[in-house]
Formats: structure tokens, C-alpha cells, sequence
């Protein structure tokens, strides 16, 4: 009884003439500040947008890439190791990983290479303690590793799909889960994701491929969010996703490029460096190339129907292997 009638009071006192004024002021109030922040927020950006900001120094980091033993992961092993990093080489062909360090070594840097099936979260987990043990806290953790299989939906199998899904998006989970809580614990580090222009516009003969590189968007998006509001604001972790448009790695088998001077296939080293500069720089999502990220937001502002016309008029994409 006495609970409902403090329920009651509480009702009734907060209905008044005075309590409503009272919390339509503090709802104004508060709404005038968001804007300000956000205006605030704004053009800070836009400033620094136009003006770039400074790449920080990674000479004293210790990265580690999967997928190190070609492509754009070699390129990234090759150029952070120029800026002075250590390098950690993660990838399933012992052969090609043992070169790429081999390579770092011969100029003179920092490297150690590690056989690994970034699928099987136990090996991760195990490889992850041997990497803090014999190299020391990762700061900078880029997930490059990625299979990119293209045909027509109905002509994947089952086994391969599950593979696209368990390479391209799982094994980033087991690597947050490697290497985060040191990360959180020393309120220091960087995650960049290798996600694709696949993961923001589908493509036909990589509906398994577009699904597991959107994911890696949401992924990336939710986790910085769940530090963000965790942390109360406080984490320095950083995050970066990165979409490249088709390259130049042989994942792209039969590539079709219309206006080849405005959609060319992207050399890894390009790429590579576009990754680096945006990580030293901690921009949040970046295309490669960089107009892709903007003529996408502009066209989703249309119907599908006038959106697909512009897409047919490019004419650009992937061709089935089979």
C-alpha cells in the first residue's frame, strides 16, 4: 500500500503545471547543448579534414598483420617496418610468411613470423600468448587476412561459404578476443579491419564475400561504440575500417572495368600505403580509393531503381569463375 501510494504521489507531483515546465526547460536546455557539441564536433572534423592531420610516429609499435605472406598484407609488413615498427607476421603458408620476414630482416628491421589458421580460435588464443611472451603487447592489430571465392550464389557450396564467413568475419572476433584485454588494460592500441567496397555495395558473384565484409563494418562500428560507452568516454583505443576497391592481390580473377582510368584495379602498395597513413592518421572508415566512400552515401540517397543506373553505366565488377 504504501509503495503505490508513494508511486501515486510521484505521478501526480510530476504531472503538475510546474513539474512539466520544469522538464521542458531541461529537455530544451539539454537539446541546445547537443547542438552546440555537435556543430562543434562538426566543423572540428571538416577543419581537419581539409587540413589533414599529423601521422603520429610508430617506430616504438609492435603490429601485427595476418596475411602477411603476399598481397596487401606483405605491403603493409614492408612499410611499417620502413617507419621503424616491429613487425608480427601472421599467415597459413609458412613458405610465403617466412619470406615476407626474410625481406624486413634483410633491410634491417624488426620482424617474427608465425604460422597460424586464423580460423581456429584456440590457435589464435595460443599464438597470442606466445607473441606477448616473445615480442611483446601488440598496439597496432590489422585483420587483412581474406578469401574472396566469386560465382553466382546457387553455385557455392556449403563448405565454402562457411570458410568466406569463418576467415573473412569470425576470426576477427578471435583475434579482439587475443588481443583487446591488453589493449583495455593498457588503454593503448589500434584495430584496423580490412573490410572491401564489397562491404558497402553488393556485387553479383560475391553475395557470400559482400555479406561477410559488411559484417566486418558492423562489427568494427559496434565495438568501438561498446569501448566508447564502457570507458565512459575514457578509451584510447582506436579503430579503423578500410574499404578498397578491387586490387591487384589475384583474389580478383576475372575482373570487368569499364572506365578503366577512373575504376582501375589498385596496386597493393597503394593501397598498403593508404591503410598506413589513415591508421597513423585515426581515421575511423576510409575507401580506397577515397571519392568511392562519398559517391556511395550520395547514391543511397536515391531510389534503387536510379542508383542502378548509374551502376550499369560504370559497368564494372567481378566476372564468375565457373
Amino acid at each position: 500500500m504504501e509503495s503505490e501510494s508513494s508511486s501515486r504521489l510521484n505521478r501526480d507531483t510530476n504531472s503538475t503545471p510546474g513539474a512539466v515546465l520544469y522538464n521542458s526547460v531541461i529537455i530544451v536546455v539539454d537539446l541546445a547543448f547537443l547542438l552546440v557539441k555537435f556543430w562543434f564536433r562538426v566543423f572540428v572534423e571538416l577543419y581537419y579534414g581539409l587540413l589533414g592531420t599529423e601521422e603520429r610516429n610508430v617506430a616504438n609499435d609492435i603490429v601485427l598483420i595476418t596475411g602477411t605472406g603476399h598481397g596487401i598484407g606483405k605491403e603493409l609488413a614492408l612499410q611499417y617496418s620502413a617507419l621503424g615498427a616491429t613487425i608480427v607476421g601472421w599467415d597459413i603458408n609458412e613458405a610465403m610468411n617466412a619470406e615476407t620476414i626474410k625481406q624486413i630482416k634483410s633491410k634491417g628491421g624488426k620482424a617474427y613470423g608465425y604460422t597460424v589458421d586464423v580460423t581456429n580460435r584456440e590457435k589464435v588464443l595460443e599464438t597470442a600468448s606466445k607473441v606477448l611472451t616473445e615480442v611483446g603487447d601488440v598496439t597496432i592489430l590489422i585483420n587483412n587476412a581474406g578469401i574472396m571465392p566469386q560465382h553466382e550464389m546457387l553455385k557455392h557450396s556449403e563448405k565454402e561459404i562457411r570458410l568466406v564467413f569463418e576467415i573473412n568475419t569470425v576470426a576477427h572476433c578471435w583475434m579482439f578476443q587475443a588481443f583487446l584485454p591488453r589493449m583495455i588494460e593498457k588503454n593503448r592500441g589500434h584495430i584496423v579491419a580490412l573490410s572491401s567496397i564489397a562491404g558497402i555495395v553488393g556485387f553479383k558473384n560475391l553475395v557470400p564475400y559482400c555479406g561477410s565484409k559488411f559484417a566486418v563494418r558492423g562489427m568494427m562500428e559496434a565495438l568501438g561504440e561498446e569501448l566508447r560507452l564502457y570507458s565512459d568516454g575514457k578509451s584510447k583505443i582506436k579503430f579503423t575500417t578500410v574499404y578498397p576497391y578491387m586490387v591487384d592481390t589475384g583474389l580478383c580473377k576475372r575482373v570487368k572495368i569499364r572506365f578503366e582510368n577512373f575504376l582501375k584495379l589498385l596496386k597493393p602498395s597503394e593501397v598498403a600505403a593508404s591503410i598506413v597513413s589513415a591508421q597513423r592518421r585515426g581515421i575511423v572508415e576510409l575507401t580506397v580509393p577515397r571519392y568511392m566512400f562519398f559517391l556511395n552515401s550520395f547514391l543511397r540517397n536515391f531510389p534503387t531503381t536510379a542508383s542502378a543506373l548509374v551502376r550499369d553505366f560504370f559497368d564494372s565488377g567481378i566476372e564468375s569463375d565457373m
